[in-house]
């Protein structure tokens, strides 16, 4: 029977800790808002999943962001409100459980009513979520930066923020508007001095198109503001320095990771089917050293001594 305990010939002392051993994480959300509001511009990576998680960690990111749009689209789904509660919590916790960083999800409409957007909150807050986004759509909702959106009332809106935030300890409340393209710059601006008034946290203003845009909105609202940094959409490239010059304290990069790995992955199935080897493409995967360096692969191992230590081929 195998029994809890470190390999002879692993020095436990290197390891990293996994998360079997660590304590939850508690208080993200708090780390999250202080982050945002010190002044220094946040960039956070969009993460589908856990291993893109880790891999923005690794490259520097100090939050995350889990979009719906990826979710849904990592489940073969577009992204029309489609995707359950249970599997957007489902991923979430265990982005959370295996980086440790702050985690933005971004929850749609809220899953319904003021009831169900009071359960979300507490079941995103029970798997260690940071913040939670809170959009002004009406289902089937669409991405921001497509046509045909249909927006709830501001008051409506209004209501869920503040149920939002009677639910919630540490979770921090980024609501999102969509109002500039339905209803213009200045019913926008109303409608975030209300969702503010609500209990918002931060505003996320959705489908800004220039520099112009971007600086008049935030001349008009005075709390923490994030900006979306998508592709293919109606919005310009900007970089973390020019959003901080907006007055942005934060931005997300919702879809550009997932984007990056589905057309590397479309590269390669389309070369082993032609090829019908995968040789010509080993140059451009990861190393399952480095695979197993970031999964912490033999911190798990070290921690069960029945377990022979794997030595890597070659």
């Amino acid at each position: 029977m195998s029994t809890a305990g470190t390999h002879n010939n692993q020095n436990s002392s290197s390891l990293q800790p996994t998360w079997l051993e660590q304590p939850l994480p508690h208080g993200l959300g708090e780390k999250l808002q202080k982050r945002w509001q010190s002044g220094s511009f946040l960039a956070i990576a969009g993460a589908h999943d856990p291993l893109a998680g880790l891999l923005a960690r690794k490259a520097g990111f100090e939050a995350l962001y889990l979009s719906g749009a990826a979710l849904t689209a990592s489940l073969g789904l577009p992204d029309l409100g489609l995707v359950t509660m249970e599997e957007l919590v489902t991923r979430a916790r265990a982005i959370v459980r295996v980086t440790r960083l702050p985690l933005l999800v971004d929850g749609d409409t809220g899953y319904g009513e003021i009831l169900n957007v009071m359960r979300l909150v507490r079941e995103l807050e029970d798997a260690g979520v940071a913040a939670v986004q809170l959009e002004d759509q009406v289902l089937p909702k669409k991405c921001g930066h497509l046509n045909g959106k249909q927006l709830v009332s501001a008051a409506e809106m209004a209501k869920k923020i503040s149920a939002a935030a009677r639910a919630r300890q540490d979770l921090k409340i980024v609501a999102r508007t969509d109002a500039v393209a339905q209803e213009g710059m200045a019913a926008a601006i109303e409608r975030a001095r209300l969702y503010v008034a609500a209990g918002a946290d931060a505003i996320f203003p959705e489908a800004l198109h220039n520099e112009a845009e971007f600086r008049e909105f935030a001349a008009a609202i005075d709390v923490p503001l994030l900006a979306n940094m998508t592709e293919f959409g109606k919005t310009e490239q900007f970089s973390f320095q020019q959003f901080a010059e907006f007055g942005y304290a934060m931005a997300i990069w919702p879809v550009s990771g997932l984007r990056i790995a589905a057309r590397a992955l479309e590269d390669f199935y389309q070369q082993l089917h032609g090829e019908e080897t995968a040789a010509g493409t080993i140059a451009r995967m990861q190393p399952r050293a480095e695979l197993y360096e970031t999964i912490n692969y033999y911190g798990y191992e070290s921690l069960d001594a029945g377990i022979e230590r794997t030595e890597l081929p070659g």
